[in-house]
């Protein structure tokens, strides 16, 4: 079995979540997980912008800061603002209209893939220890507090 606050071993490989027999995490690992998560999803986003300012500037021949608040308009799910003009602009927006929209829910997933865990983890262990019946549950560690 792991520590609290290291990564699970299963398998001989490394999970990024525990397994259902491992402990929950402490609070603070947790934030790091989360942190770890959203810096990601950030990187992602920032990729993602700068693919759709090259484009816009590169088959539509943009302004840059043009080329910005289209790319931005697409991945915020609102639209491109400025009206499209090549044929290699209008494919370049297709594209990256269907990789925003896809690319939205990657972000979603990895931002919401530890929470989602954490309660179905949490929610195994007070199960478990409800089937072995209070006299074995486990104790709460002093450092852990309510979650």
């Amino acid at each position: 079995m792991s520590e609290p606050g290291r990564f699970a071993r299963g398998a001989g490989r490394r999970t990024t979540f525990e397994h259902k027999w491992a402990p929950l995490l402490p609070r603070r690992a947790f934030a790091w997980r989360m942190l770890g998560h959203a810096l990601f999803a950030v990187a992602f986003v920032a990729v993602s912008l700068a693919i759709g300012v090259w484009g816009y500037h590169h088959f539509e021949r943009m302004p840059y800061i043009d080329a910005l608040l289209n790319a931005s308009m697409l991945l915020g799910g609102m639209g491109p603002v400025g009206d499209l003009h090549t044929a290699g602009g209008k494919l370049f927006a297709s594209a990256y209209a269907l990789f925003a929209g896809i690319g939205f829910l990657v972000v979603a997933g990895v931002l919401f893939a530890p929470v989602f865990h954490r309660f179905l983890h949490k929610f195994h262990l007070e199960l478990a220890a409800e089937q072995r019946g209070p006299e074995r549950a486990p104790s709460r560690r002093p450092d852990e507090g309510p979650t």
